[in-house]
């Protein structure tokens, strides 16, 4: 639905590399027993001996799926596993929890707070590799995890907008696209556009992470187009702070002579020789307060309107849906 109306350019082929897995547990030995048992091809572990260090490297280095001891003193592991579930950045990271308890009451505990899974220890380190391999398989097929952002793709999107609809709640969807990324990708190559979608993802999260609040969600639709669905009243400055990180970074990616001549010389989609200003950003707002919003389509048919728009403004902009029907 969403990357049918808003896809925009690819980034060129968004190879994986290995994946980064983050295991805690206030035991070194068993941290060394799961980082021997991964596959040095596969994975890079990194590890943390407490809940509290847990959250500080999740919070900068977003790995792709983490391997949590459920008892661990100060902070345990299913507060852990709750505050991660709680943030938009680590919302979707799958959680593999482990215990040395065995009790049907301790596994209930742990799915309640959002893991993904759950192992007794002792384990078997050849169960725990193929069930993280399963994992991270789900997360990249199911939730259609973006290979080169992490974030989540387009069936959680849609399930997440489809749940706010069917609650019944107040909502806002910012809709966020690059604008002139396809000639930015023609002239620097995919590998630079890679690095400047990863810049944008980074600054949606920065954002999301200054003024978003409890139960905002972040995903990558697909190439330059991004989605933050959160709550109309932080939807603008969201939108403001985006703006504002997006062009304060988007120049270390040019070549210094583009910058000072302000424009690059480009194909455009009809094969011409242009001009292109350096990159800006759009946000397109979409929300509910003055009309229903009954279906994902609806809310992405909305943004595409104002997405056109706020394209035809030079520079970074902000749109938001001020129609009270339709």
């Amino acid at each position: 639905m969403f990357d049918e109306i808003l896809r925009g350019e690819p980034a060129g082929e968004e190879a994986r590399g290995k994946f980064k897995i983050l295991v805690v547990d206030d035991d070194p030995n068993i941290r060394e027993l799961i980082v021997d048992t991964l596959s040095e091809d596969r994975f890079v572990p990194i590890e943390a001996s407490d809940g509290k260090e847990a959250l500080r490297i999740c919070e900068k280095e977003r790995p792709d799926i983490i391997v949590l001891d459920v008892m661990m003193p100060d902070l345990d592991g299913l507060e852990v596993c709750l505050r991660l579930r709680s943030e938009a950045l680590t919302s979707h990271i799958p959680i593999i929890m482990l215990t040395a308890k065995g009790m049907l009451e301790d596994k209930i505990k742990g799915m309640e707070t959002g893991a993904d899974d759950y192992l007794t220890k002792p384990f078997d380190p050849l169960e725990l590799e193929a069930r993280i391999s399963m994992h991270l398989r789900r997360s990249i097929r199911d939730g259609e995890a973006s290979p080169l952002t992490g974030l989540p793709g387009n069936r959680a999107i849609e399930e997440n907008i489809e749940a706010r609809i069917r609650s019944g709640a107040k909502f806002a969807v910012c809709y966020v696209d690059l604008d002139d990324f396809k000639a930015y990708n023609d002239r620097y190559g995919f590998h630079a556009g890679s690095e400047v979608i990863k810049l944008t993802s980074r600054v949606i999260l920065e954002a999301v992470s200054r003024h978003g609040g409890e139960g905002d969600f972040v995903g990558h639709i697909g190439g330059d187009d991004f989605i933050i669905v959160t709550v109309m009243e932080r939807a603008i400055s969201l939108a403001e702070e985006i703006i504002r990180r997006f062009d304060a970074g988007i120049k270390k990616h040019y070549d210094p002579e583009d910058i000072e001549r302000g424009y690059i010389v480009s194909t455009d989609r009809q094969g011409k020789v242009n001009r292109f200003p350096i990159m800006s950003i759009s946000v397109a707002i979409v929300h509910n307060t003055y009309r229903v919003l009954d279906h994902p389509g609806k809310v992405a048919q909305i943004a595409a309107e104002l997405k056109k728009y706020a394209k035809t403004m030079p520079g970074s902009n902000y749109v938001l849906d001020r129609r009270r029907k339709d």
